[in-house]
């Protein structure tokens, strides 16, 4: 006569219908439709961009866009001081700043949750540390200490994406923490355990998949305030350098025709607003979307 065999408790279906409720939120399907153009422009750039975004045209310097007296349908939104076609270098600004949200939420990503599940499953002197760590992080302010590192290392994509990585970890390490918490203690959990499941696999096939939804709302909010950190930084002059098309560094450059053809600054400055936002409620649709009281 043979055993039965062992079978582990179901971990709760706290994703069930949760695609059918995302979709049926026009928060993030609005969110979601605006990001996702703006992501198919950025990757398919050389083929919507009219010019290149470097070359310059001295002879057609601040040309006005289309919807202001001179403007001209060969350069829709005008061109700059140095008469570089305004349209192009937005459509490829998007590539820097989709790529900067993007590789800044993997890195502070993958730093956060780690210490989060760290802190959170084995807590004890663990947990002390951990949190020792996140509330120093936290008294640093992240702007400072990115203008401080950047002047030193030099402005470039890269470093910007290291330093903002480096600098917003600590909410993903908070929230996370607080979720396994909240199920270490679980049936499921303790069923594992009680099989032999080892550390590794046991934080990898039960925690993990159970807290996956809480870390995709924090990437979101987090991707848009590390576009909204690379702008600043452009702006000061201490992100990506010249003459690569970053839409902070467009508004710093359009700062010294503020007074007669604001256009320059508006533009690039609506286009941040835009992603953010897109981003921002993306975000809100995912955490309603996971709200208790809407799951099925």
């Amino acid at each position: 006569m043979t055993s039965p065999e062992l079978v582990l408790p179901k971990a709760p279906a706290t994703r069930k219908g949760f695609v059918a409720r995302a979709l049926g939120n026009p928060v993030f399907l609005c969110g979601a439709i605006v990001l996702g153009l703006i992501l198919l422009m950025a990757v398919f750039a050389p083929l919507i961009a009219p010019y290149d975004p470097l070359a310059q045209d001295m002879l057609n310097r601040t040309v006005s866009p289309i919807w202001l007296d001179g403007g001209d349908w060969a350069h829709p939104l005008g061109t700059d001081g140095l008469g570089r076609d305004y349209l192009s270098r937005i459509i490829y600004g998007a590539r820097i700043s989709l790529l900067i949200g993007v590789f800044t939420v993997i890195t502070s990503g993958i730093i956060g949750t780690l210490m989060g599940v760290l802190a959170g499953y084995f807590g004890g002197r663990i947990d002390l540390v951990i949190n020792f760590l996140i509330m120093t992080r936290l008294t640093l302010p992240v702007i400072m200490v990115a203008l401080a590192v950047v002047a030193i290392f030099g402005g470039s994509l890269t470093v910007v994406v290291l330093v903002l990585g480096l600098l917003l970890w600590d909410r993903f390490a908070v929230v996370m923490r607080s979720a396994v918490m909240q199920i270490r203690n679980q049936e499921y959990i303790q069923a594992a355990q009680s099989m032999g499941y080892s550390t590794p696999k046991l934080l990898v096939k039960e925690l993990l998949p159970n807290i996956f939804d809480r870390l995709a709302v924090i990437a979101t909010f987090e991707m848009a305030h590390a576009i909204l950190l690379e702008a600043s930084l452009s702006f000061l002059g201490l992100g990506v350098q010249p003459p690569t098309p970053s839409w902070g560094l467009m508004v710093a450059e359009g700062r010294q025709y503020l007074l007669f053809d604001s256009w320059l600054i508006l533009i690039p400055g609506a286009a941040i607003c835009v992603l953010v936002l897109a981003i921002n409620m993306m975000g809100d649709g995912l955490r309603d979307a996971l709200a208790p009281e809407n799951r099925n």
